[in-house]
Parts: C-alpha cells; sequence; structure tokens
C-alpha cells in the first residue's frame, strides 16, 4: 500500500488526475489512486496510475501517469472484452507461467488500444510517445539487469517488449542470452501479428500462442512490469466494462410510455413523460445518472445525444406533470453536479467520503487541578516576555488608528495644506480627529493535534497555547482551543471514534481562571486532520465576527484507520472548502529538531502558502508571536 509520507505529494496533480478519471471515465464515482500498477476495478470503484512515474521529470512523470488513466479510460473500459479477459484469466491460473502471462497480455492489449486511442484522439500522441521512451530505457536497463541475475524469462518479457517498440524490424541485443535470442526469434511471427489484431480475443490467442512456445522451458518470471488490467476480474458479468459500469441490475422501474404516433409532430423526435423514481428529493443524483444506474422503460434519453445544461434539472422535474403551470422561475436552482462540487466532492458524506465511518465524540474539560493551576503558573510565567510585548505592540497600534486624523475629507476642520484647491477639480481638504476606536472584529479556533507522536512535545506547545490563550484574553477576542484524535484502540468496521477535547470554548476564553485547563491536553493515538478540521470549522462559521481564523498545530502526516493513502489529500480539501466559506486556514508544523523536506512538501500541499515551520517546539512561542501579530493586525 502506498503511503503519502513515503513520497513527494503534488496534490494539484493528484485532484488534476481525479478529475480527468471522472471526465475520461463519464462517471464521478470512480476515485484515482496511486498503486503499483495501472488498472481498473469497478468493484471498489478505482482506476490507479503506476508508481513507476513517481521519481521523474514533471513533463515525463505527468505523461506517464496521463497514459496510464488514457489507456484504463478510453481503452479498456469502452474497448476490451470483459469475457475474453475473464476466460484468459481463469486459463493462466493453472498454468506454470501465470505471472509472465498475466504481464504478457496487459502488454498486448495496450499496444491494441493504445493505436485505438490515438487514432479517436490525436491529441494523446506526445503522451504515448515521452511514455515509450521512458519505458524503451527502463526496459534496457532491466534487461542489463536481468542477464547479470541469470533470471531468463524475465530477459525474455524485456526482449520482447524492445522488439514491440523497436526502430527497425530486427532490432540487436548484444547483451542478451544467445538461448533467449533464439526464443525471441522464434516467437517474432506470432508477436508481430499485436500489430493487426482488431480485439481483445485476437490478441488472447497471440498470448497463447506465446505461452505454448516458452512454457515447456522457462519458470514463471520474478518480476511483475505491469498488472492485469481489470481488478476484480471474476465478478464482472458484462461484456464491457462500460456496461458492467452503467447496468448492474435490472430495470428498476416499470413506467411506460405511450406514443400517439399520428399525433406525433415530428417524425424523428420523441418526447418522455416524467416517472415516479425521478424525484430525487435528496437531489443527490442527476436525472441522467438515474436513468444509467437503475433505468426506465421510457426514452427520456432518446434516440440521439444532446447537450445538457443545469436549466435540465428543472425542465426535468415539470415535465409531464399534471396541472397548471405556475410559471417558476428555474433559472437559480442549483444543479446537484454544481452542488457536489461546492462540497469539494464530498459526494454524500457531510464530512468526506475518506470520513464516512468517521464519529464526533466531544470531550469537556474538568476542573483544573491543583498541579495544572501550578505548572499552568510556571509556564505562563516562561513566555509573560512574549505576550507583554505582543500585547503592548497591539494596543499602541489600536491607540495610535483610534487618534489618527482622518484627511482628505469634504468637511471637518480645514487642513493647512491647502494645495488641493488650486489643483483639483473636486479639492478634499478637511480632516476629522478622534475617529472611534476600531476593535479586533475577530475569532480564533486553535486545534491541537494530540497524537501519539506529540508525546515528547506536548509541554513546548503548551507553552505557545498559552501564549496564545493569555493575548487574545487580554484583548477580549474570543476563541476556541481544541486537542484532537481518533482512538485507535476504539475502532472497529463502520465506526472510528474521533475526540474533540475542548479546552477553551468561545463561551468561557475570556474567563480569567479557566487557563489551566490547557494542561490537560495529552498524546492519545492517531490524527484524521480533514475531518477534524471541518468538525471545527463548524463553529467558527458560524460565529458573527468579520474576521475568522483557524489554526492547526501538528506534527506530521495524517495517520488514521484507513485514512493514511488518501489522509494528505483529504486535509487538503478540508482546507480549500473551510477557505471557501470565508475562514483563514493556517498550519503550523511541530518538528523535532529539523525540518525535513518532505514536511515542508507535505505541509505546502495541504496549506499552500499559509503554513509555518517550526525546527523545535521550543521555539514555538518566538514563531508564534509575529502571526498573531500579523493576523490581528489584519483584523483592525
Amino acid at each position: 500500500m502506498y503511503r503519502f509520507h513515503h513520497s513527494n505529494v503534488d496534490t494539484n496533480l493528484f485532484l488534476q488526475l481525479q478529475d480527468l478519471t471522472n471526465v475520461l471515465s463519464r462517471n464521478e464515482r470512480l476515485q484515482f489512486e496511486f498503486s503499483y500498477g495501472s488498472f481498473i476495478d469497478l468493484i471498489t470503484e478505482k482506476i490507479t496510475a503506476s508508481r513507476i512515474w513517481d521519481r521523474l521529470q514533471e513533463d515525463t512523470k505527468l505523461a506517464g501517469l496521463k497514459s496510464d488513466l488514457y489507456l484504463r479510460t478510453l481503452g479498456t473500459l469502452y474497448h476490451s472484452s470483459v469475457y475474453a479477459m475473464k476466460e484468459y484469466a481463469e486459463t493462466i491460473e493453472s498454468s506454470t507461467m501465470p505471472k509472465f502471462a498475466s504481464q504478457l497480455f496487459t502488454l498486448l492489449e495496450d499496444i491494441r488500444l493504445e493505436e485505438i486511442i490515438k487514432s479517436s484522439r490525436p491529441g494523446t500522441k506526445t503522451v504515448f510517445r515521452m511514455r515509450h521512451e521512458y519505458y524503451k530505457h527502463y526496459f534496457e536497463s532491466q534487461l542489463a539487469a536481468n542477464v547479470t541475475k541469470g533470471l531468463a524469462t524475465d530477459e525474455l518479457f524485456c526482449l520482447i517488449y524492445l522488439l514491440l517498440f523497436a526502430d527497425s524490424p530486427d532490432p540487436p541485443f548484444p547483451r542478451a542470452n544467445e538461448e533467449q535470442l533464439a526464443s525471441l526469434e522464434q516467437m517474432k511471427p506470432v508477436i508481430y501479428r499485436v500489430f493487426e489484431a482488431k480485439s481483445t480475443n485476437e490478441i488472447t490467442a497471440i498470448a497463447y500462442d506465446l505461452l505454448r512456445l516458452v512454457q515447456h522451458k522457462y519458470s514463471d518470471s520474478i518480476h511483475e512490469y505491469f498488472m492485469f488490467p481489470i481488478g476484480h476480474i471474476h465478478e464482472a458479468s458484462e461484456d464491457r466494462l462500460f456496461d458492467e459500469l452503467t447496468r448492474t441490475d435490472d430495470v428498476a422501474n416499470k413506467d411506460k410510455q405511450t406514443i400517439d404516433e399520428d399525433k406525433n409532430e415530428y417524425i424523428d423526435q420523441r418526447f418522455s413523460t416524467w416517472h415516479r423514481e425521478n424525484k430525487n428529493n435528496d437531489r443527490k443524483q442527476t436525472f441522467l445518472q438515474f436513468e444509467l444506474e437503475v433505468g426506465t422503460k421510457t426514452n427520456m434519453l432518446g434516440g440521439g445525444a444532446r447537450e445538457t445544461e443545469d436549466g435540465d434539472q428543472a425542465m426535468g422535474t415539470i415535465q409531464g406533470a399534471s396541472g397548471e403551470s405556475k410559471k417558476n422561475d428555474y433559472s437559480k436552482l442549483e444543479s446537484p453536479e454544481r452542488k457536489e462540487a461546492n462540497r469539494g466532492k464530498q459526494s454524500e458524506y457531510e464530512y468526506g467520503e475518506e470520513n464516512k465511518h468517521a464519529v464526533k465524540v466531544i470531550k469537556e474539560a474538568e476542573k483544573p487541578s491543583v498541579e495544572d493551576i501550578k505548572l499552568y503558573m510556571q509556564f505562563l510565567q516562561e513566555i509573560e516576555p512574549y505576550k507583554r510585548k505582543l500585547s503592548a505592540t497591539l494596543k499602541k497600534t489600536l491607540e495610535h488608528r483610534k487618534n489618527e486624523p482622518r484627511s482628505d475629507l469634504l468637511f471637518g476642520r480645514l487642513s493647512k495644506k491647502l494645495l488641493p484647491l488650486v489643483l483639483d477639480e473636486n479639492p478634499r481638504v478637511f480632516y476629522k480627529k478622534n475617529e472611534e476606536s476600531k476593535e479586533f472584529d475577530a475569532a480564533f479556533t486553535l486545534l491541537v493535534d494530540c497524537s501519539a507522536s506529540m508525546h515528547n512535545k506536548m509541554d513546548e506547545t503548551k507553552k505557545g497555547i498559552i501564549l496564545f490563550h493569555e493575548v487574545l484574553k487580554s484583548l477580549k477576542i474570543p476563541h476556541s482551543i481544541i486537542g484532537f484524535w481518533e482512538d485507535a484502540n476504539e475502532v472497529k468496521e463502520n465506526y472510528q471514534p474521533n475526540y474533540f477535547h475542548i479546552v477553551h470554548s468561545f463561551a468561557d476564553s475570556l474567563y480569567g481562571n479557566h487557563g489551566p485547563k490547557i494542561m490537560q491536553l495529552d498524546a492519545e493515538e492517531d490524527n484524521r486532520d480533514g475531518f477534524s478540521i471541518r468538525v471545527a470549522s463548524e463553529e467558527l462559521e458560524a460565529r458573527t465576527e468579520k474576521h475568522k481564523f483557524l489554526l492547526v498545530f501538528t506534527d506530521g502526516e495524517p495517520a488514521a484507520s484507513d485514512y493514511s493513502q488518501n489522509g494528505i489529500i483529504d486535509t487538503h480539501l478540508a482546507v480549500s472548502e473551510t477557505r471557501k466559506k470565508g475562514m483563514d486556514v493556517i498550519g503550523m508544523f511541530l518538528a523535532d529538531g529539523e525540518v525535513q523536506e518532505k514536511d515542508e512538501i507535505m505541509m505546502k500541499n495541504i496549506y499552500g502558502k499559509e503554513h509555518i515551520l517550526i525546527p523545535t517546539v521550543s521555539d514555538l512561542p518566538e514563531h508564534f508571536a509575529p502571526l498573531l501579530k500579523k493576523l490581528l493586525l489584519k483584523t483592525i
């Protein structure tokens, strides 16, 4: 399983590939993932691209990832025969070379599909050219390695690939083993048939013939360069994957349409009636999507394709309905597609699909103990210089703006600068003193990562939290402080408890004696950042203040049950969704001595430019104070 902290993650690229997946497959349910190889799986509803492209130059990497998607969405989904592939997969299971046979078929079928794709979409030729340039170099190096290691079958597969994409019909392979070259020579007439193949059945026939030529001389391959194009192939029931995608059960609706041909004004045009299952009260499906997934015996889709608009959603609701029209204006009706997009592709799940089993558990802070109060006063004394300096700066700024005269007015006191009377057509030469005091019109929420990795950092982190609390309290700015974690010990199937430790709520944040409750924060278990950000933003969004800030203290990559692969992506989406609602989100990374490059990239992918990297937690107050100053000055 791919884990994000092992590689650099380009969140924008991931989202681009996800959009490309949905557009090319014409299905919004399909999710894009990185994997060991490239395949499409309709059972788990995902399409993958190979990890082999990860460490390449950006243009080659993008070309490789896109070519993987093109082959599966434009190729396998629409042009591969599931029956033929299913039969082939079942046959090779009992053979002596199942791994070799599987990737041999994938190689040959992808060649056929590539030609179809390039013919229908000439713009993809550049992508495939770059793909083959890399793979040629890759298999040349693999060939040399396999020759050295004596891996005959793997060597033979490399030779087959290089032969298929060679610039000449009979390329030389000086480093190859003589026995493998003899086998390749025997296979050439069969191999070259791939360029004439018109169907998956013909490709499987070629693969069978090649296997018969080599299976008595070779054992199975060690390496697996390509994966079988379809996951869970044995569970497929349709001959085409697209049929599988669009029709998985019997027609659910029995409504019929009756058309009187004599009364039909147009010969080639048909009009559909409305039927009960298209009521679609929850508006989470488009009507055309419903037709594809469930089916109807009416011909709402018609005999030909047409362009659709958001207005079609409204027209569908009244088409065929009885009763007098009320002439309602549906032009501003939000389409389901746009509604889903505005929700950050969360589908029907309130907090995102990755968090569909996450459960919010609120933990209220207890009354501070004597030890909590004593330790709080000790920490408060340590951060007092930062607090005093920051509070003084902010109060002076506020006072300055209070007394700062407003100039260039049309009325008020006459200014000593009278030159505009001569130079300007509409001179403004008046000013006013003593503008009414502006206050900090802001609300803050501080989210604190309470995962297990914070164990050695929590005491120093608390000093930063105390600085945050004391400064905002002195300026009478409402704020909340929340520790979050997921309890791995309580996780069950379809149940992932996520705790929110409310140390300070907006209601009690300004009370003078509640500060020591901060000392109750402690390192716990996992961290599901995307879910926590969405939950915390709900209360913050409801505040009436003009400026709203959500600060996140974290020390690493989001990691929780079934969350390691897409945790960064989900957190990035949560941050984007929160910002779209008018709230500022700032991430603060707490390192343990040194900020690694992978950590810097991870924070950039999640929070964009709005993040701070703190090398040592002991430096937190020093870094946190300027940030608070910047944010607070923004509000006045």
